[in-house]
């Protein structure tokens, strides 16, 4: 099986919060009122604050919706990558990424056991390189 299925950039949200119970639980809630689905999410959490990143089926909606809500939320590019589930793969793309330079800035990857294949999101730091270096995974 070949290690790399797909590869596409999406546009993903990076939302911040109150770390505190309930402020994900009424973004989730507004954006499925609104139509949004998410299809990718990971929370980082500091002191005060959470860093929610998620990739939605509509960020120009979800970001007019989160700010007529006041909550802060950025835009940006990320890499999509639909992997084989197989020992090894992330050793691959990271080693790819390496040989040109090109820095994971951040990642966030789900799989079951038994799925033969996963999701990998990863912000790399030039995004063009790391299309040109994962191409042929």
């Amino acid at each position: 099986m070949k290690t790399i299925l797909s590869l596409e950039t999406m546009t993903q949200l990076a939302v911040f919060l109150e770390n505190r119970p309930g402020a994900l639980a009424r973004v989730c809630e507004a954006l499925a009122k609104a139509g949004v689905n998410i299809h990718a999410l990971t929370v980082s959490d500091t002191v005060d604050h959470a860093v929610v990143r998620m990739i939605v089926s509509d960020a120009t909606k979800a970001l007019m919706l989160l700010g007529e809500r006041g909550v802060l939320a950025f835009e940006n590019d990320v890499l999509c990558i639909d992997a084989a589930n197989e020992l090894g793969v992330l050793g691959k793309i990271t080693e790819a990424l390496s040989r040109t330079e090109v820095n994971i800035e951040y990642a966030y990857f789900a799989t079951s056991a038994s799925s033969p294949k996963g999701i990998i999101v990863l912000r790399p730091s030039d995004m063009e390189k790391a299309r040109q270096a994962l191409a042929n995974l």
